[in-house]
């Protein structure tokens, strides 16, 4: 209706994985969100990104679909007890480097920050953004990045066929092709309906050792000599990290 109509419409949607829920209840469908025209598709990461965007997504007249992963909402940080908004669509960086770029979503990006401290310690700088707008996308943030290290990793809570991670590569190589160092890469969890059993599922989703992996193998360096500064994984599948305890 070219503007002339508002429709002020927030749907809050939490996803992740757990509990063996299978994909009933796990998959994150954020890439068919982000398709339709129109339609803004926003997922916070940091407990200041909760509440910026999602009072900027309030007072937005389109409607958003505002997407949370539940393994963040127990991370703490400093949040503004007066009225702020978060712009919709820009990137923002979470730590930076200036030999590979980490782009993440979601709760991968707590996943890049991680493992960027893990790279620092074995010499390999990494510059992390977390996509917290998916539509409308602004690309400004990644392709600064990507100029400056070269690399890119791309690191979903979904799948890669057909998945958000394939659009940031998109917009790399066709507006900064040439600043390219080595081909991108992309994580997300494995080519198939999302796993019940704790086998498969250690299988089927990404973490630290994961982008470790890909960032050391694209700088050129031996990603076995990262394996010390790894922790060890958590003995419950179902939890990011030892102190998690909910909600649930």
């Amino acid at each position: 209706f070219g503007g002339r109509h508002k429709v002020p419409l927030v749907i809050r949607l939490i996803v992740g994985r757990g509990w063996g829920q299978g994909p009933q209840h796990s998959q994150s469908l954020q890439s068919w969100f982000a398709h339709v025209p129109g339609l803004k598709v926003v997922m916070p990461v940091t407990p200041h990104d909760a509440k910026g965007l999602m009072l900027a997504s309030i007072e937005d007249d389109d409607p958003v679909i505002f997407i949370e992963h539940r393994w963040l909402h127990q991370l703490h940080g400093p949040v503004p007890e007066g009225h702020y908004l978060t712009p919709i669509g820009p990137m923002r960086r979470l730590r930076e480097g200036g030999d590979v770029t980490i782009a993440a979503t979601s709760y991968m990006a707590v996943e890049a920050v991680r493992a960027a401290e893990v790279l620092a310690r074995g010499g390999v700088r990494a510059d992390v953004l977390a996509v917290t707008t998916l539509r409308p996308l602004d690309a400004s943030g990644l392709l600064e990045s990507v100029r400056r290290t070269g690399r890119l990793v791309v690191a979903d809570t979904s799948w890669r066929p057909a998945g958000f991670g394939a659009e940031l590569v998109a917009q790399v190589a066709e507006e900064a092709h040439g600043a390219l160092r080595a081909a991108p890469r992309r994580l997300g969890t494995a080519d198939t309906p999302v796993p019940t059993t704790a086998a498969l599922a250690r299988l089927s989703y990404p973490r630290v050792p994961e982008l470790v992996r890909a960032a050391a193998e694209m700088v050129g360096a031996d990603p076995a000599s990262f394996q010390g500064f790894l922790e060890p994984p958590p003995e419950h599948l179902d939890v990011p990290d030892g102190a998690f305890t909910g909600p649930f």
